[in-house]
């Protein structure tokens, strides 16, 4: 990024993420429901609005179980963050479409791990942007940093990282729930695709998103588009596989989140079979 602090200076970083930012209050539309602050209010954040409350609570009426989704979709991008940590030995995250902060975000995961692992997040909300601050604390050894851009610009995305990540070695991108907001199946391949492309043998995708398999949940989301509200598209476990493609998938492939490498068995109130499905794969 062109107005960055210096990545090797610690303190730099740290005043960088102190700055005040001058994005606008008033870009934050405060009278339609938001699904990055819906999550928030689902995972039991405070980032959301009296218009989100109303548009989760509405949904959860009609489908309890989208609770236990947003939890199961956190818990895989921990487990994935952890496996891509130790185990592959990343030291690099490209998180797009990070949405609003919480507990356990990317960087504290991998800088729990690997102290000197270097974030980008990218998202293009406004509210999101107002709340950098949190997501751009770091530990002194590593680097955290916020880009404002668009999904459907790649490029944009991958040429603004590598102002912070060095992209010329491997890197773990990560997509959590964002691609349901792409209208057509092909574009968001492509998107996966270009991504990818931009990233050197050895980096890998993290990715899991909302299925089709659940008739509830998909009459719920189908009066959640309807609502005004930016319409997520839920698909099929074979279309979730294919975002894959290409790629080398990690044990145990593209499955329910909560069988991804659970930590522990499932509890009787931590349900296996839910509508969110995703993997972990390694560019060859």
């Amino acid at each position: 990024m062109t107005d960055a602090a210096d990545d090797s200076d610690p303190a730099a970083a740290a005043d960088d993420a102190a700055a005040p930012r001058s994005e606008p209050v008033s870009k934050i539309d405060q009278s339609v429901p938001h699904s990055a602050r819906i999550w928030n209010y689902w995972l039991g954040g405070t980032d959301n609005y009296e218009v989100d409350r109303a548009a989760g609570d509405a949904y959860c009426r009609s489908f309890p179980g989208i609770v236990d989704i947003a939890r199961a979709s956190r818990a895989f991008l921990a487990r994935s963050i952890r496996y891509l940590t130790q185990d592959a030995g990343l030291r690099q995250f490209l998180d797009v479409g990070t949405g609003l902060p919480t507990v356990d975000n990317t960087h504290q995961i991998a800088q729990r791990v690997a102290p000197e692992s270097r974030v980008v997040y990218v998202d293009n909300d406004p509210l999101v942007l107002l709340h950098a601050h949190a997501l751009l604390s770091s530990t002194s050894e590593g680097v955290t940093r916020y880009i404002e851009a668009d999904l459907q610009e790649p490029e944009d995305i991958l040429a603004h990282a590598a102002g912070t990540l060095d992209l010329d070695r491997p890197v773990g991108l990560i997509l959590s729930g964002i691609l349901g907001h792409v209208a057509t199946y092909g574009e968001a391949r492509d998107i996966v695709r270009r991504l990818m492309a931009g990233l050197p043998s050895g980096s890998y995708l993290s990715l899991n998103e909302g299925t089709d398999t659940d008739p509830v949940y998909v009459r719920a989301q189908g009066e959640y588009n309807a609502s005004g509200a930016i319409p997520y598209r839920l698909r099929p476990m074979d279309e979730i596989a294919g975002f894959f493609d290409g790629l080398e998938l990690v044990p145990p492939g593209v499955v329910q989140v909560p069988r991804w490498r659970p930590d522990i068995a499932p509890s009787g109130d931590q349900p296996e079979d839910i509508g969110q499905a995703g993997g972990v794969a390694r560019k060859p």
